[in-house]
């Protein structure tokens, strides 16, 4: 039988769309529920999530689907509205009975929603890198986290430029908790925070903080700053002569602003990534060559989008490894560890006390021209520091989000 485009019948609308197609596969199909942001002051990272997510969802229903059974991905867009999270996670869990829930920027709409997915005892992945910290059973988390990114990026920068640093952050839970983690990493390096901003989402206007900065006269910035609004202040500060050197975990790879900015505004800029377009390997070609043979005009490959893409082969390779979409049976595939894919980053893999991923980590550069440059090569870093502080899955599921500053109880 010839098979139909997955895409026929797509319906384009702002808050809810269904992809599916008639399917030569066998037995009822596998609901997906995504929740992702393409529209807002998030929707250019959002939207090659969404896009990353399609791309799987057809070469994995293009190769028999999971177990024969055909991927329906269902995608509701919270327009960056936590209230619509979490109404459209209960719509997604309860009406449309999803057998996975998958998505979320924010650090913010990721716990608008986690307990609820926890009262249902749903399995949830969450595909952003993050301040990083939860430790539940109902979440695998597929991004990169602190001891991958800020514990390689931080002292590196120190080396590199000096220890005085100043901090400016989005006014929410990955905001604080990001600069608690760069406070924690600067002590043992005698670093010193010499400022520290947090900026409400949606502000888009520097000069204070700008001159802030030249009275502080810091050695390098450490940036926090999430969405459009905010990224105005890389164009003021380049305005206003401010050029210091700056590191951050989610700038490049995320917001592709190297792209989205003239030069030299994002020059030195530098970020430790597990992905980034630029990456030159025959598998990361071989992905990017596949994704933009589907998204002609896509500005960029960000990390959500690879991420978004990593999440339903994971995904496959758990329900698989299961012989169900049970979340119990998937997560006795984790714990027996060895959960692993081989992704355009390389191997990666689930740990079993966290439910958090593996990466290839390394350095990245921003010069004069935009042009991104690979530092220094980390190899795989495993997230291995919430099961160093008493995180561990496979005995106790506390559902809670640790901190450097809130640590587990001695079970």
């Amino acid at each position: 039988m010839k098979r139909r485009s997955l895409l026929s019948g797509v319906a384009a609308l702002p808050l809810f769309s269904i992809v599916g197609r008639h399917s030569a596969l066998g037995a009822d199909p596998i609901k997906i529920g995504l929740l992702e942001d393409i529209s807002g002051d998030l929707a250019m990272m959002g939207l090659p999530k969404l896009h990353g997510s399609l791309l799987a969802v057809e070469e994995i229903n293009g190769k028999g689907g999971i177990m024969g059974r055909e991927i329906k991905l269902t995608h509701l867009d919270p327009q960056g509205d936590n209230a619509r999270y979490q109404e459209f996670a209960r719509r997604l869990l309860q009406r449309d009975k999803v057998d996975v829930l998958i998505g979320g920027i924010t650090s913010a709409s990721r716990e608008a929603i986690r307990p609820i997915v926890d009262r249902m005892n749903a399995l949830y992945f969450y595909t952003n890198q993050y301040e990083g910290g939860v430790c539940d059973g109902n979440m695998i988390s597929v991004g990169a986290v602190p001891e991958q990114q800020l514990s390689t990026l931080i002292p590196w920068m120190v080396e590199k430029y000096g220890k005085r640093v100043y901090t400016i952050a989005a006014d929410y839970n990955f905001g604080h908790l990001s600069a608690e983690w760069g406070r924690t990493i600067l002590k043992p390096l005698n670093g010193q925070i010499v400022g520290e901003e947090f900026i409400p989402l949606g502000v888009s206007q520097f000069a204070q903080t700008i001159q802030n900065i030249q009275n502080a006269k810091p050695d390098w910035l450490y940036m926090l700053n999430v969405g459009a609004a905010q990224d105005s202040f890389f164009e003021q500060a380049s305005a206003a002569g401010l050029h210091l050197p700056m590191g951050s975990p989610i700038k490049i790879m995320l917001g592709f602003e190297h792209k989205r900015f003239a030069p030299p505004a994002l020059e030195n800029m530098h970020a430790s990534a597990n992905w980034f377009e630029e990456l030159d390997t025959p598998a990361a070609n071989d992905f990017k060559k596949r994704w933009h043979a589907k998204y002609p005009k896509e500005p960029y490959i960000n990390d959500m989008g690879y991420n978004a893409y990593v999440a339903l082969y994971m995904y496959k390779m758990l329900v698989e490894g299961a012989k169900s979409t049970k979340k119990d049976a998937i997560r006795k595939v984790i714990d027996k560890g060895g959960a692993c894919i081989d992704a355009p980053e390389g191997e990666i893999c689930i740990d079993p006390k966290s439910q958090h991923t593996s990466h290839h980590m390394r350095l990245i550069s921003v010069d004069a021209q935009h042009h991104v440059h690979v530092d220094k090569d980390f190899g795989t870093i495993q997230p291995y520091w919430l099961g160093q502080v008493g995180c561990d899955l496979t005995k106790f599921d506390p559902k809670e989000q640790f901190s450097p500053d809130h640590l587990p109880k001695k079970m």
